[in-house]
């Protein structure tokens, strides 16, 4: 779905105009951010997992919420490289840790940000609970079902602030458009969302070893292309329906109210046979209550629509595209696209480096943001703003957006996708 820029610009204005006179509209401005602890002072807090994700996070969180005491990783390369971002963000060295149980016992922290592989989030995120730390922890919230809930009681349990990482509730262009477009009706009913996350690269990173010596096997990982690569393996992955969809599905369910009950899927490994596991292709149903579905389709073979969600209802369309634009089209009205021509596109598909979903390669040529260039429009703002109310709610007791209770429905209906994927059946969520 490529728009033309006449058609862009009518979107972006319907959008802002259906906002107008709305509490929503001040969600685009920079106000909107959070603005932090309200008593206390900051967050004394480690960074645990600075591959690409745990970096971009650090690269984006707003040291006036967290004082970052210590950085955990089982890979000196990533420590050295978060060093850099401490240093470029004129904040004081951290120090090193590759076992964060000796972090633990070694560190006066309060919390946690932890961005490791999928298949240890839970082991790692009830590990710091239980021992006191409050955790934000990024998404998909765990490897299996069984593993988000033991998340989410270990959270009720200790009383921990625990929060996953879908930064999209804290962005403030999907707040005003929940607030002003979906919930104030203005889409009328809902009943189908198109959810697509398309590239043309290969998933797989480039990489040497810290050292000729390097053996990441006590931690799990037999050589260092398990550990570099971990995410196109089923032991430590769940592939792109994590990776990707958990992101929009977990909004779907936001704008929808309501989450799956069942799935079906398919897809493979059709053009990287490279010896991953998890699939290249991904496409899947993702059925809701009162006749409503989305569709989520993953590829690696053409990046010309790039990322987006829509939802169409019976009086409009919206569209949110990758993270800074929102697109607003009534029914009936008489410049709608319905009939969609192609705009040439100025760049080519985004690589793949910072992390599997926000690559910081990626160009800027994408469409401008629906509040008109300003800084809440990047996505940074809404990781910061993610980190940072996490940080409130351990000061203040302030509510998070997200929480694991949201979360846990996401990952649940991505698990069940890929088993509906792999056993070529539709499954209840």
């Amino acid at each position: 779905m490529n728009l033309t820029p006449e058609q862009e610009s009518l979107g972006r204005r319907n959008f802002l105009k259906a906002l107008a006179g709305t509490p929503a509209l001040a969600a685009l401005g920079v106000a909107a951010a959070t603005r932090g602890p309200m008593r206390g002072g900051r967050v004394k807090v480690a960074w645990l997992g600075v591959g690409g994700q745990g970096r971009a996070l650090l690269t984006r969180m707003d040291p006036a919420y967290v004082d970052v005491r210590a950085l955990c990783d089982i890979n000196p390369t990533s420590l050295a490289k978060a060093d850099e971002v401490l240093a470029k963000n004129k904040q004081p060295p951290a120090t090193h840790y590759a076992d964060w149980k000796d972090m633990l016992a070694k560190e006066d922290i309060e919390g946690v940000v932890m961005a490791p592989p999928l298949w240890a989030h839970a082991d790692i995120a009830c590990g710091l609970m239980e021992a006191g730390k409050h955790v934000l922890c990024e998404k998909m919230m765990a490897w299996d079902v069984p593993s988000c809930e033991r998340m989410l009681e270990t959270a009720h349990k200790t009383g921990k602030v625990l929060e996953i990482g879908y930064q999209r509730f804290y962005n403030p262009i999907y707040q005003a458009a929940y607030e002003g477009i979906v919930k104030a009706g203005q889409l009328g009913e809902m009943y189908h969302a198109r959810l697509v996350w398309h590239r043309n690269g290969n998933w797989r990173r480039k990489g040497e070893p810290p050292s000729k010596d390097y053996d990441p096997s006590p931690w799990g990982y037999p050589d260092f292309e398990h550990l570099l690569n971990w995410r196109l393996y089923w032991r430590y992955s769940k592939g792109l329906l994590a990776e990707l969809a958990s992101h929009q599905v977990n909004i779907a369910n936001w704008f929808f109210g309501a989450v799956p009950e069942a799935v079906q899927g398919t897809g493979g490994v059709y053009r990287f046979k490279d010896g991953r596991e998890v699939q290249d292709h991904v496409y899947a149903t993702f059925e809701y209550p009162q006749g409503r579905t989305a569709t989520f389709s993953a590829i690696e073979s053409n990046a010309f629509e790039n990322y987006y969600e829509m939802y169409m209802g019976t009086k409009g369309t919206l569209i949110m595209r990758a993270e800074t634009d929102a697109l607003f089209y009534p029914e009936g009205d008489a410049a709608h696209a319905t009939a969609v021509e192609v705009a040439a596109k100025t760049s080519g598909g985004a690589a793949l480096d910072a992390s599997e979903s926000k690559p910081a390669s990626q160009t800027s040529t994408g469409p401008a943001p629906a509040s008109g260039g300003g800084e809440s429009a990047e996505r940074g703002i809404a990781s910061r703003n993610e980190v940072s109310r996490w940080a409130a709610a351990i000061r203040t007791g302030a509510p998070l957006l997200c929480g694991p209770e949201k979360a846990i429905h996401s990952a649940r209906a991505c698990i069940v996708a890929n088993e509906a994927l792999q056993k070529n059946e539709r499954l209840k969520v």
